[in-house]
């Protein structure tokens, strides 16, 4: 009788390595995913948040603000760039399109007075492939973005 209880559980562990031989694959890549998931999730509430700051930022009494002979448009999108790196997202790699909300094509210059009350749109664009290592084929021109539509009132900051 004690030989085929050993023998029972000597044959159960070789069936709990068979078991564990097939879910460890399926529950690795589940992880993985989850994890891929939530960075992507992460850089694109990272984005939205870069591209309120910026239109923010244009939205504002820019007095003293800009450096000699720099645009609105330049400084905007260079604290972007800036935001986006300082977290931990390649800044670098995005494109920042200042542009009409309703022609997306026809970029929106915030030092033009006749724009003044107008309408402008923050769009931030960045590349999958600059977001992560596990790319496969096609996700070279999958891209994640946000945009804002603000207005250029120039309001004041009171203290």
């Amino acid at each position: 009788m004690r030989s085929s209880r050993a023998k029972a559980s000597t044959k159960r562990r070789g069936a709990a390595a068979v078991e564990f031989a097939i879910v460890a694959p399926i529950f690795i890549t589940i992880a993985l995913g989850v994890s891929e998931a939530s960075q992507l999730l992460e850089a694109q509430n990272q984005l939205a948040v870069a591209a309120r700051e910026g239109a923010r930022l244009a939205a504002m009494d820019r007095t003293g603000l800009l450096e000699d002979g720099q645009t609105t448009n330049a400084k905007v999108t260079s604290d972007i760039e800036n935001y986006l790196t300082a977290n931990g997202l390649p800044g670098d790699q995005a494109d920042i399109f200042i542009v009409d909300p309703t022609d997306h094509t026809t970029l929106f210059d915030l030092d033009d007075v006749a724009n003044d009350l107008q309408l402008f749109e923050v769009r931030v664009e960045m590349p999958y492939a600059a977001l992560t290592n596990t790319g496969g084929p096609g996700t070279s021109e999958w891209q994640l973005s946000a945009k804002i539509v603000f207005r250029n009132a120039r309001a004041a900051i009171v203290q």
